[in-house]
């Protein structure tokens, strides 16, 4: 538990939606029941597909109004957080109780939102190769997990009261790090009430003065990423990694950045994983003394939204002596600056659609 506690209080405070006591404080309360199915993305997970998951969503929101430039810029978006409880109606998959920070975005005349949300979820019932070995899907308690909700979206229509309805995709993973990990999708309907408190106040949203286009030279970065994970041998064993990356990024504007760099990959797992194939599957010929390493470069995109930022990198590894889940990599994720100059991130590293590793990373921009 205290596990849990501490990586939710990192995700709030990575967040940052926290906002001053200057700040208008209004907020909207929601809450949505869903019903839907669980997406058969990879075959292994079919015999877990038996019957359709529901739960309830629920979320407060608090509004911005262009106290702070960036809110303007991106139409006045919501932060908050978000509790969903997922009953899979399935006993061997188990219950999903998910804590997440969001951010809503709106669009055609604020009519439509769309909620971004990431967060941990506890699973009630992972892999046991004794009790329940049936469960490819998650080999951990402590799930990563992605909240997406697109409604249409209409407050306060009568004493605070209004409604939304949408669609919701929910994605479970650890990503690798405890096996077995294939992972679900789940993708539903959703219908529910706002209450907005203290709706018989309104505020104005503003426009902030502009400070401009960013102009700025060439910046240098350096960033030490670390974690855990394990490869898909269930059993094996969890391994610590690193990684070392350097890119340079050009800002393009107020919001978005260009990178290009490389990673160099210290992943642990692989040494282990190479000594199995290497004696387990002597047809597969994987050479006992290849080298764990890796080396790949990588062009990306970063987009700042006040604090943090989201980036985005597609990779190739130039330096590739054991064949692992091919040469392309992809990493997404999320970076809370510290100042000018230092960050923090956390990023999901992977294959396509299948994960590697989380990275807790730190890093400095010169």
């Amino acid at each position: 538990m205290r596990y849990l506690l501490g990586l939710i209080l990192l995700l709030t405070s990575f967040l940052g939606i926290s906002q001053s006591d200057e700040d208008p404080k209004k907020f909207v309360l929601d809450a949505n029941q869903f019903y839907g199915s669980i997406l058969l993305h990879n075959p292994d997970i079919s015999h877990l597909i038996t019957n359709h998951p529901a739960g309830v969503i629920l979320g407060i929101s608090r509004k911005t109004y262009g106290q702070k430039e960036w809110e303007a810029d991106f139409g006045y978006p919501d932060t908050g957080y978000t509790f969903v409880y997922q009953n899979t109606n399935n006993p061997t998959l188990g219950d999903h109780f998910g804590l997440y920070g969001h951010y809503n975005f709106y669009f055609l005349k604020r009519n439509v939102q769309l909620r971004v949300a990431q967060g941990l979820a506890y699973n009630t019932n992972p892999y046991d190769k004794d009790e329940n070995f049936r469960n490819n899907a998650y080999g951990s308690h402590i799930l990563s997990s992605t909240l997406l909700m697109l409604n249409y979206h209409k407050e306060n229509l009568f004493a605070g009261l209004g409604v939304n309805a949408g669609l919701s995709f929910i994605h479970y993973s650890n990503a690798n790090f405890k096996a077995p990990n294939t992972s679900t999708n789940t993708f539903a309907f959703n219908i529910g009430l706002t209450y907005n408190l203290d709706h018989e106040t309104t505020y104005k949203y503003l426009k902030p003065e502009s400070t401009g286009e960013i102009s700025e030279p060439v910046r240098y970065n350096l960033v030490f990423r670390a974690g855990a994970n394990e490869s898909d041998v269930i059993n094996m064993g969890r391994y610590g990694f690193a990684i070392v990356s350097a890119y340079a990024d050009k800002r393009l504007g107020k919001r978005s950045a260009i990178q290009l760099g490389t990673d160099i990959f210290f992943s642990n797992f692989l040494k282990e994983l190479i000594r199995y194939q290497s004696i387990s599957f002597p047809e597969l010929d994987v050479d006992p003394d290849a080298d764990y390493k890796r080396v790949g470069v990588f062009i990306g995109h970063e987009l700042f939204v006040n604090k943090m930022s989201v980036v985005a990198q597609l990779g190739y590894y130039v330096y590739y002596p054991f064949d692992f889940e091919g040469k392309i990599y992809n990493r997404i994720g999320m970076k809370r600056y510290f100042g000018k100059r230092i960050f923090g991130a956390v990023t999901l590293k992977s294959h396509g659609a299948k994960a590697e590793a989380v990275e807790f990373g730190i890093g400095i921009r010169l």
